[in-house]
């Protein structure tokens, strides 16, 4: 919720910057809980959970795909020559890198997971602006932070929260947050499957690469150098 965090406090600071200083006033969200509230939260949610899934079964497709080659190499490398053994563990290694790729392709940094999300999300995070610069502007608050997200905020009045009103908004009734297809509400399900994708995603490519590396390798037997090109 890093950015929604970003968005509340920038919102309520530059907001009120023509507020006189008798009017200063602060409050502040819980971005966590109000989320819960947002069918297109929860819809936005569901769709990267089911794209992290997806392609998730695509790379550890691959994978296998690899596992089959080289137990076919160890069953087969004793009856091959050295050009041929090499010409193998090429293309094993090569459909290693592809599934390597496609890791990083769809789980990187700034892969496509990630542009996803960006696309899927900021009409949220814009909705919400709205409503909090209209709920800062009505109100005169200064700034409002989101307690999601401030580690710093040993304790709160639960006075100064104004997370229902700014639910009520947003159209939807405090308290009737959107039940996932598993049960669970909100963030907790579907954010966590598709980072549990993604996760493993990344550590079946890893582990994939590192274990087959070795046992590629030390299927060529002792002495044996690979053939000249």
């Amino acid at each position: 919720m890093k950015t929604f965090s970003r968005i509340f406090l920038f919102a309520g600071a530059m907001l009120t910057l023509g507020a006189t200083v008798n009017a200063q006033k602060f409050a502040y969200i819980d971005s966590d809980y109000v989320l819960l509230h947002m069918q297109e939260y929860a819809d936005a949610q569901k769709e990267l959970n089911q794209m992290s899934i997806d392609w998730q079964a695509e790379i550890e497709e691959k994978l296998a795909a690899v596992d089959r080659l080289e137990t076919a190499y160890r069953a087969e490398r004793i009856l091959l020559t050295p050009e041929m053994r090499a010409k193998r563990e090429d293309e094993i290694e090569a459909k290693r890198a592809e599934a390597k790729a496609l890791q990083k392709e769809k789980f990187g940094v700034e892969g496509e997971l990630f542009r996803q999300r960006q696309e899927l999300i900021q009409p949220i995070q814009d909705k919400i602006f709205e409503e909090l610069k209209d709920l800062a502007n009505n109100s005169q608050y200064m700034v409002i932070f989101d307690k999601s997200n401030q580690s710093n905020m040993l304790y709160t009045n639960p006075k100064y929260d104004v997370s229902d009103k700014l639910i009520k908004a947003l159209g939807y009734v405090p308290g009737e947050t959107i039940e996932s297809e598993e049960g669970e509400k909100g963030d907790g399900g579907l954010v966590g499957k598709a980072k549990d994708a993604a996760q493993k995603g990344r550590d079946a490519v890893q582990g994939g690469i590192n274990q087959g590396r070795d046992a590629v390798r030390g299927a060529v037997t002792p002495g044996t150098s690979r053939p000249k090109q």
